[in-house]
């Protein structure tokens, strides 16, 4: 079985972790700033760029479903595989779920949903329970989100400078 990773799934996995990990320090800077003009338009360049990752995030699963679980560099421990696969699979689900609750912020909260400018939703009426239930799924799993990056990137680091797998050098396109 080849470890070699496609091309398509090395650029989907760094888009989507730089375009998240962009909106992620936007929306944590973005939140302590005081309501000025300056933090509508930063929001407004948090939202699209939260889009951009909707979109690249839903390609990076169609992707996956199609390319199959990937392979691993060497043997595991069994809490390892079952750690590595939840940890994957609440990233995918968390480069999903942020960006639809801040569209349900957004389109609940009667605002227009724009992309740079332009304007893809018109406003609509307000919903103040589907505004409330979108504002706490993004702002609460942030945390846990956090954890699981850290974890992630702390994973990465293992394999490839404790076990010295190469895991590290297959995710930047080079074989292990």
């Amino acid at each position: 079985m080849s470890t070699k990773l496609s091309k398509p799934t090395i650029a989907l996995h760094w888009l989507t972790a730089l375009t998240f990990l962009a909106v992620l320090g936007m929306g944590l800077y973005i939140s302590d700033l005081p309501r000025t003009p300056e933090k509508f338009e930063l929001l407004a360049i948090h939202k699209s760029l939260g889009l951009l990752v909707l979109v690249v995030a839903a390609v990076r699963v169609v992707w996956r479903l199609k390319e199959g679980k990937l392979s691993a560099l060497s043997a595991l421990p069994r809490w390892q595989e079952i750690s590595a696969s939840a940890v994957h699979g609440l990233l995918l689900v968390a480069t999903l779920l942020m960006p639809v609750s801040g569209l349900i912020m957004n389109i609940a909260g009667g605002r227009a949903t724009e992309f740079f400018g332009l304007v893809l939703l018109s406003g609509g009426e307000k919903s103040e329970t589907l505004a409330s239930i979108g504002s706490w799924i993004h702002h609460s799993s942030i945390n846990v989100i956090i954890a699981v990056l850290v974890l992630h990137v702390l994973a990465a680091l293992k394999h490839q400078f404790v076990d010295k797998d190469g895991m590290i050098s297959r995710m930047l396109g080079r074989v292990p």
